[in-house]
């Protein structure tokens, strides 16, 4: 184990040269310190052409703004709110990619590393530190990087799981910056709602997927009656640890990691940082390990719970754009809805309200031009609004037409219903309101 000497971030980031591809630990975890001084750099002339790929990340993200159009390039395997526009406008771009298959972009080669960025932990008595809230693709990162620098810093939490030699980083730059938060705003009425409607799908002693946001933490709300809950998923929130604190959340019925909480990444409130700081009932792994469907299945009652952007009369689920406006990403939901399906009891649902926040249909006859399909609709199971849940396995395209608009909203139905008649013909018996 070799001793740590601490450089500052200026020397670290000179190891960059032009046309470098660069990782960052992202989501809570951004290193940044280390993006600052590589600005420093770019605004000096020193560099070009540096290209960044990352997980979404949260603060500024100057890397894809347009003044330093030329010199620094983001390329994001999913995109947050601080990026959106700018990959809109062509500034910065999207790199589509389940987040499951992240990490093999670098283990095979198939995208370089020459630098990877990270925030750690303090290390332990063993020389190991902990990668933290932002293990995902780090991991693969640091071990396929030619350079691999870290970001020792006290916030990070010491995380059971995936863990890192010191022996594996180049250089090692101190920070106490604090690690990004976010606080969700309590769910709505529609969101209370589509909660109850996912909560009565999930029954006692299953394992569970779900994202963060209102949606998410509405439906943990609803479950605190329930026993047994198991988690196996990509990230999870203040939600899921209210249920944890008050023992809905035990993982005793998990075939795998039994009594383990197990995650990638994480975002959510300083509560749930410090939770999982030398905690041996979390296990923050590698995202080749949590979103590997074949070791999602091993838990029975697997629910995997996502949302969608739009979904069409059909059953095809739109969850990464809005026309060919990227809005997020591919992210793990056909990792989970694979993993779910082959589950023993397992179930897939997608969850959103019947109308964006604009009054616009989300259940339409067809996807807007140019949205991406996330989930086809062979793979499309349970959807559900805050009209009720509908199951499409085992439908054929007039039924899945005819169950999807009963969930619609009311004053979308009639012209759905329209819609369905005027692209299946006379066969379609919906509401008969379009019949000749």
């Amino acid at each position: 184990m070799k001793a740590i000497t601490y450089v500052s971030a200026d020397e670290a980031v000179r190891v960059v040269k032009s046309h470098d591809h660069i990782h960052l630990s992202s989501v809570a975890s951004v290193p940044h310190i280390l993006i600052q001084a590589l600005c420093r750099r770019a605004d000096a002339g020193e560099i070009e052409d540096v290209r960044f790929h990352h997980f979404h990340t949260e603060g500024p993200a100057p890397y894809s703004e347009p003044k330093y159009d030329g010199i620094l390039f983001d390329q994001g395997f999913f995109l947050g709110p601080n990026v959106r526009a700018n990959v809109n406008a062509g500034y910065a771009d999207y790199l589509p990619v389940h987040l499951g298959e992240s990490q093999k972009l670098y283990r095979s080669g198939a995208l370089r590393c020459d630098v990877a960025m990270v925030q750690v932990s303090l290390p332990d008595e063993n020389g190991y530190v902990s990668l933290g809230t932002s293990v995902d693709c780090a991991l693969a990162a640091v071990e396929s990087a030619g350079c691999a620098i870290a970001v020792v810093n006290p916030n990070v939490p010491y995380a059971y799981g995936d863990l890192v030699s010191i022996d594996q980083f180049d250089f090692f730059v101190k920070d106490d910056t604090p690690l990004v938060t976010a606080n969700f705003a309590e769910p709505t009425p529609t969101e209370v709602l589509i909660g109850k409607n996912c909560a009565e799908l999930v029954p006692d002693g299953a394992c569970i997927q779900m994202g963060i946001g209102a949606l998410p933490n509405a439906l943990a709300a609803q479950l605190v009656n329930h026993k047994d809950i198991g988690v196996h998923t990509e990230m999870f929130a203040d939600g899921i640890l209210r249920l944890i604190k008050k023992g809905v959340v035990n993982g005793a019925r998990k075939k795998i990691d039994t009594g383990k909480v197990v995650a990638s990444f994480l975002l959510g409130s300083n509560d749930v940082y410090s939770f999982i700081d030398h905690n041996p009932d979390v296990l923050m792994k590698d995202i080749k390990y949590t979103n590997d469907p074949w070791i999602i299945a091993q838990n029975p009652g697997m629910m995997a719970i996502n949302s969608a952007t739009e979904v069409d009369l059909t059953g095809q689920i739109s969850a990464d754009s809005i026309g060919t406006r990227i809005f997020s990403g591919t992210g793990g939901q056909l990792d989970f809805v694979k993993g779910a399906t082959m589950s023993e009891g397992g179930k897939s649902v997608t969850a959103f309200a019947s109308r964006t926040n604009k009054g616009q249909a989300k259940i339409v006859p067809m996807l807007n031009p140019g949205a991406g399909v996330v989930t086809p609709r062979a793979d499309a199971h349970w959807i559900v609004t805050e009209y009720g849940a509908v199951d499409l396995y085992g439908k054929s395209l007039q039924e899945r037409a005819k169950l999807l608009i009963t969930i619609a909203h009311p004053d979308d139905r009639a012209m759905l219903d329209e819609a369905a008649f005027n692209r299946f013909g006379p066969h379609y018996r919906g509401f008969k309101l379009y019949l000749p």
